[in-house]
C-alpha cells in the first residue's frame, strides 16, 4: 500500500489496517521459520507496511 493511499484513510480504518498488517507480518514470520519462504523480501515489505501505517496513525496523534 502506498503512502498516498494510506493518507487517504480515517482513523479507524488505519486501527484496522495496522492489526491486519500485523497479523500478516506475523504470519509470514512463522512460515519463514518454519520452512524458508520463496521470496524472503515479503518480510521486509511487510515490516515495512506496518511501519508506514503506523506512523500515520502517531502523525495523526500529534496534529
Amino acid at each position: 500500500m502506498k503512502q498516498s493511499e494510506i493518507k487517504q484513510l480515517s482513523i479507524a480504518e488505519l486501527q484496522e489496517k495496522l492489526s491486519e498488517s500485523k497479523k500478516s507480518y506475523s504470519d509470514l514470520k512463522m512460515a519463514h521459520t518454519i520452512s524458508p519462504l520463496d521470496n524472503p523480501i515479503q518480510l521486509r515489505v511487510a515490516r515495512r507496511a506496518v511501519a508506514r501505517v503506523a506512523t500515520e496513525l502517531t502523525k495523526r496523534d500529534v496534529q
